[in-house]
């Protein structure tokens, strides 16, 4: 039997970057090698020109994650940038409405993804920013995205019990399910301090013209001057509005 051809260096950098998942978002040198099979030498000097590049980043303890710079070509394929130029229109009205933290988000895995986000000097101060990922469970775009997945990918998601981000998360799966089952009938999402202390926030589905949900458009407040469902008809008008013009209608 022939030998197979040695891979490529472009093969074995895709290798390497494969290695990165929800479950596995930050990685050591010896991990990466474990789980691409590539020899650590080789996985040394790969890490290297993906850094320098910016794939990859090195946390201070050098841990690895995925660097900003495969999320700005993500952000250039037609979906993600069409999504992002309807959106933004509608994500300023509601900002200057508002004045709050202003998100806008897509499933990736088991996390939510922000693809934009628009804050202020007079917005909450959040850890989420365009571009970073936060556990779907903990956070009201999340819970939207979450809510409107098949009922065996929210089975296995809440039998697993999720990471408890706060003492306020919600982790419990039975709890989890009919939390989830509730964001459903009511058409919104609703948090209280489950991603971070002092912050609530409310989040509704965008839709694409089959009534599949393909982002959620969210809302984070401070918890003392919250009323969280006075903001849903304003996030879900917009979501109309996001709907309307990705479908190649005019808003009326």
């Amino acid at each position: 039997m022939d030998t197979p051809p040695p891979r490529s260096v472009t093969l074995r950098a895709l290798t390497l970057l494969s290695t990165f998942t929800p479950t596995h978002p930050r990685q050591t040198l010896s991990e990466l090698s474990r789980r691409s099979t590539l020899p650590l030498a080789t996985v040394h000097r790969l890490l290297g020109d993906l850094t320098t590049w910016g794939a990859v980043t090195r946390d201070p303890d050098g841990a690895y994650r995925i660097g900003l710079r495969l999320w700005e070509l993500g952000m250039l394929t037609p979906a993600a940038s069409r999504l992002r130029e309807v959106a933004l229109p509608f994500m300023q009205d509601l900002y200057e409405s508002t004045r709050e933290n202003i998100h806008l988000a897509v499933r990736v895995g088991h996390e939510a993804l922000y693809v934009d986000r628009l804050s202020g000097h007079r917005s909450v101060p959040i850890i989420s920013r365009a571009g970073s990922r936060l556990p779907l469970h903990a956070t009201g775009v999340g819970k939207v995205l979450l809510a409107h997945q098949d009922t065996e990918f929210i089975r296995r998601f809440c039998a697993a019990t999720p990471t408890r981000c706060t003492q306020y998360t919600i982790v419990e799966p039975g709890r989890l399910s009919r939390e989830l089952k509730e964001v459903r009938r009511r058409g919104f999402a609703l948090t209280s301090e489950e991603m971070t202390l002092g912050t609530c926030s409310v989040a509704v589905p965008v839709r694409d013209g089959d009534g599949a949900v393909i982002a959620a458009l969210g809302m984070v407040l401070h918890t003392v001057r919250a009323d969280l469902a006075k903001q849903a008809p304003g996030l879900q008008a917009a979501a109309v509005g996001i709907e309307r013009r990705l479908g190649g209608g005019e808003e009326e």
